[in-house]
């Protein structure tokens, strides 16, 4: 077994550790909370002087727990690079038919339509 025959990996292609993609939703979720709280506070401050304002801050803090939520629960990404299990390579010729020549008896072209 020499050198030329040892597989390569590459650590570029590895997942980030579960602790680190935990702490990255913790973070994601707790920003987005605080948003939340600021939106609520805006609401309360402006209430009576820019009511229009105040509302919009209000339905921010309304629909903010829903998208942190989501945000905070999106699964782990998928490794960047790695093949697919289904990967054909473009220059393999598929079979079409019998012979590969798409069922047409292997003659390699249509017949023409008769009128």
């Amino acid at each position: 077994m020499g050198k030329k025959d040892r597989e390569i990996h590459r650590i570029t292609g590895a997942r980030t550790s579960l602790t680190e993609d935990v702490r990255g939703r913790q973070r994601r979720y707790v920003i987005s909370m605080l948003v939340r709280t600021v939106c609520v506070l805006l609401a309360v401050a402006l209430w009576n002087v820019q009511r229009y304002v105040a509302v919009g801050a209000l339905v921010g803090a309304v629909l903010l727990p829903y998208i942190a939520v989501v945000v905070a629960n999106a699964g782990r990404e998928r490794a960047p690079g790695l093949p697919s299990t289904f990967d054909v390579p473009a220059t393999t010729p598929l079979m079409l038919g019998p012979g590969g020549t798409g069922g047409s008896g292997g003659t390699g072209r249509a017949d023409p339509p008769s009128s």
